[in-house]
Formats: C-alpha cells, structure tokens, sequence
C-alpha cells in the first residue's frame, strides 16, 4: 500500500514537473525567436501551426486511437467561427508576447478568467454565485494594479498602449474559444483529436495570405539573402517550440487527467513564479513592486476561483466525454486542455502555443 502511494506521488510529481517545464520552455523560447526577429511574428506562428498538424500526422501513424478526419465541406463551414477565433487570438497572443517583458506576459494577459466568466454567463445567460465574481474582481484588480503607469520604470521597460490591447485581445479570444469548443465537437464527431486537426489546419490556411499580405513572406526571403542576418535562433527556436506546443498538449491531458484541481492550482502559481524569476534572470526583466503585487493579486484571484470550482462541480458525467478521454494515448494539439478546462473552469493558461 505505501509502495503504491510513493508510486502515485511520484508519478503525479512527474506529471506537474513535465507541465512545468514545457509550458516554461515555450515562453522563453517564443520570446527569444520574437526578439531575435521581431518582424516574423506570423511566419513564426505559420510554421508551428504546420510543425503542429505535421506531428499530429506522425502521432496517427504511431496510435490507431488519433484518427485524422477526411475533408468535407460542410464540417468545414461550420467550424469557421471556431478556427477564426483560434487564429486571432493567437495572432494576438504572439504579438502580445513579443512586445512586453516575459515576465509582464502574464500581467498584460490577467484578464482571461473575468472574460471567460463573463463570455461564458453571456453564452449561457446565467449569473455566476457571489463567489465566483469575487475571484474575478481579483484577478481583474490585479491587472490593473500592474498595467498603472510607473514613473520608476525606464522607457523601453514599459508596456505600450497598443501592447495591452493585444493582451486584452488574446484574453478575450481566449473566452471565445472555451465557449465554441463546446459547441463544435458536434461537428467533429465529438473528438478533440479531429477537431485539434481542423483547428490547427484551418488556421494555417488562414495565416497564409496574411503572411503574405503583411510582407513578411518578402522580408523572409530578403532577410536569407542577408549575411548579416543569423536565422539560427528562428529555425532552431521554430523546431523546438513546435514540438514543446505538441509536448505541452500531452502534458496538459495528462496533468488534468492524474492531478487533482488543487495540485494544478499551485503547480500554476509555482510556474508563475519561475516565469518571472527566470525572465528576471534571463532577459533582465524589470520587476518593480507593483509588477510583484499584480501578479500576486492575480494569482490569489485564481487560486480562490479554482478553490470555489474543484468545491462546487460535480463529478464529471462518462457520457459528456469526447471519445478519446479513456485513451491513454490520446492528445490533441491544445483543444484537449482547453476542452476539459472549459468544461469546468475557464482556461487560465500562460504562453503555451
């Protein structure tokens, strides 16, 4: 019997660890490809999307339970407002990213749970309990007391206007998103395996022409004629943050499958934590008293709101699964967390794509 707690404990730290360190790993290397060419921002987030659908293809020849869906028309209209959604909101959240300190990521960012709450009671025309909108106006009052004008900040230290909108932005397109996934797994015969892939595909579609509309199609090719230009951080920091999004996916299952809602609430603000501690130490990141309270208040909010969650929601029922939830196996490139988070709480999640 204390073997198999050591066992459970050990593999539930496992679990936390792998989360962890993905979802760290893919903010830093994301900002570090924004740094380094900060002008490919959707080349960049073009080529994860398709390093994304390409390691889903292979994860279908290696697993019988991921099944890629045939094309069909149809399917395809309907999950528009869905794809549209996703691709905004990262286009949002990348620009966000490459324009604020790693560290300020997660202030510029705080907005996701109230949005979602009120998208979500918009959506489903009910008022959340008293406790719910307390933990929102936390989490909001924390944002505003990190996004106030510091005169103790140095110029190229603080956030612009247009930078806080892009956060604000990727927030509230982050609520969208929980709400239709709900809705669309109807229309892909309720797997997050397909809908990951119709998701991941059509907003690759979608960023194309706006790569090349935008110029950096032109500006790419012009840069790898440039000898001064040393794309090693982009090509390498693609590869790896393709395929750490991918990692980050089966960590996010596995961590709400074994883990409980408790140990995710902390494992979150442990995450946090380091999150600005390494930008500090890696980017030279500013953090000022008030950036410290922000983040403070912000994850006080959620953690009292995940409390209020894992104490009020019922066991979920075996027939609202989608058809991968009893595989071991299974993934799906963000939707499956994003899915099993909507379904419960909203989807409180750093940089992770």
């Amino acid at each position: 019997m204390l073997g198999c707690n050591v066992a459970g404990t050990l593999q539930v730290a496992a679990v936390v660890a792998f989360y962890m360190a993905a979802a760290l790993i893919m903010v830093f290397v994301n900002k570090a490809v924004l740094n380094s060419s900060p002008d490919l921002p959707l080349l960049f987030l073009l080529i994860q999307l398709l390093i994304a659908v390409i390691l889903l293809y292979a994860s279908a020849l290696v697993s019988k339970r991921i099944e890629i869906p045939k094309f069909d028309a149809q399917t395809a209209k309907k999950l528009v407002p869905v794809v549209l959604v996703n691709v905004i909101g990262l286009v949002f959240n990348t620009l966000c990213l490459r324009d604020v300190e790693a560290s300020f990521f997660q202030i510029a960012r705080g907005l996701v749970l109230p949005l979602t709450i009120v998208v979500s009671s918009l959506h489903t025309r009910t008022t959340p309990p008293a406790k719910v909108l307390l933990a929102a106006a936390t989490v909001a009052f924390g944002f505003f007391v990190g996004v106030t004008p510091s005169t103790s900040l140095p110029v190229a230290s603080t956030p612009s206007i247009i930078s806080l909108l892009y956060g604000v932005l990727s927030s509230l397109f982050i609520a969208f998103h929980a709400v239709l996934i709900k809705s669309s797994l109807p229309h892909c015969n309720n797997s997050t395996i397909q809908l990951a892939w119709w998701t991941n595909c059509g907003s690759a579609v979608v960023l194309f022409p706006a790569v090349v509309l935008d110029g950096e199609a032109a500006l790419f090719s012009n840069m790898l004629h440039d000898a001064k230009w040393d794309g090693t951080v982009f090509f390498r920091g693609s590869l790896v943050t393709g395929f750490f999004g991918f990692l980050l996916c089966i960590a996010g299952l596995l961590s709400i499958k074994i883990t409980s809602p408790i140990t995710h609430m902390f494992s979150s603000a442990a995450r946090s934590v380091l999150q600005t501690l390494l930008g500090r130490w890696i980017f030279g990141d500013i953090l000022t008293v008030s950036r410290g309270a922000s983040i403070t208040i912000i994850l006080g909010g959620t953690m009292y709101y995940t409390w209020i969650k894992s104490q009020t929601s019922p066991p979920p029922s075996r027939r609202s699964e989608d058809v991968e939830s009893s595989g071991a196996d299974s993934m799906s490139l963000k939707s499956k967390h994003e899915l099993a988070q909507a379904k419960s709480t909203p989807p409180v999640h750093s940089q992770e794509k």
